[in-house]
């Protein structure tokens, strides 16, 4: 069966009496290009197991199965569990796990499903839950790395640099953990229904080492959210909104002084090494 035939898959959706799901943000694929390129963008080979997340009906699931060691799915909606038995009955490398995958104890699953494999990270993530997805992803501690389609919007996010429009708190959690890069873009008609927005693949792979010292990551992410947390607001006047009851207005001009930045700069200007260099000298004080 092939698995980005509208036809075919029509057919087989009203067979199996499925009903598309707006809440979940369901949208499968019709361009076999777009599941072939994300599996061999991701890294999945022999010795290496992947996670995805929403099979859907199975393309992208597919594609992995040959080329992965193992593969687990987490699928939320249960209604296509029979479909994707169906669909994946040929395909012993591939395990099904029904569930929410921002409920599932990520580490836990990896260490079950996965015991000695190198782990990556593959998704046609659904739009409404991207943000909190890859978060859960990164913060696992698990994967080398993190490949998945999502809406143009958040990837030109992730992968912005300082200065940019784009360029927020996101950005440079994303790019503290890991380097980003956009891989190509997929135009809605590869998908049905399809969204009304552009798609895009990116490539995430996990640092090894931070690109700056940080000695309290705690600290570095909390002047990171203030110094974007309002965004016309000034580096100053955001840090101060957040530390104002543990220092005062000229304690925060003297350290931003003593990074060579000037008290009218916008959060959004800032470098991650420019970042840690501001909270480090928060912890001296």
């Amino acid at each position: 069966m092939d698995l980005c035939n509208l036809e075919q898959i029509k057919a087989l959706l009203k067979r199996r009496g499925f009903q598309f799901s707006k809440s979940m943000g369901q949208n499968f694929l019709i361009e076999s290009w777009v599941p072939r390129e994300t599996a061999r963008a991701s890294g999945a080979s022999q010795g290496v197991g992947v996670l995805e997340i929403g099979p859907g009906i199975g393309p992208l699931t597919t594609e992995l199965a040959q080329l992965a060691e193992k593969v687990v799915s987490v699928e939320l909606d249960r209604s296509l569990l029979p479909v994707l038995q169906e669909t994946l009955k040929d395909h012993d490398n591939v395990e099904i796990v029904p569930g929410d995958i921002l409920k599932v104890d990520l580490k836990a699953l990896c260490q079950e499903k996965f015991a000695g494999l190198n782990l990556v990270a593959c998704a046609n993530l659904p739009y409404n839950i991207t943000t909190p997805v890859i978060t859960a992803l990164i913060e696992a501690g698990c994967f080398t790395s993190i490949t998945v389609m999502i809406q143009k919007e958040v990837a030109l996010r992730i992968c912005a640099q300082p200065g940019s429009s784009d360029y927020g708190a996101f950005s440079v959690f994303c790019q503290y953990h890991a380097d980003c890069r956009i891989l190509y873009d997929v135009e809605p008609v590869c998908f049905y229904p399809a969204p009304k927005v552009m798609s895009s693949v990116i490539r995430m792979d996990l640092r090894k080492e931070a690109p700056a010292e940080v000695s309290d990551p705690a600290l570095f992410f909390r002047v990171v959210r203030a110094s974007f947390a309002q965004r016309r607001k000034t580096l100053l006047n955001g840090l101060y909104a957040v530390f104002g009851s543990e220092f005062s207005k000229e304690e925060i001009i003297k350290i931003l002084e003593d990074c060579s930045l000037s008290k009218s700069i916008r959060g959004e200007r800032l470098s991650i090494q420019e970042f840690a260099q501001v909270a480090k000298k928060f912890e001296k004080r």
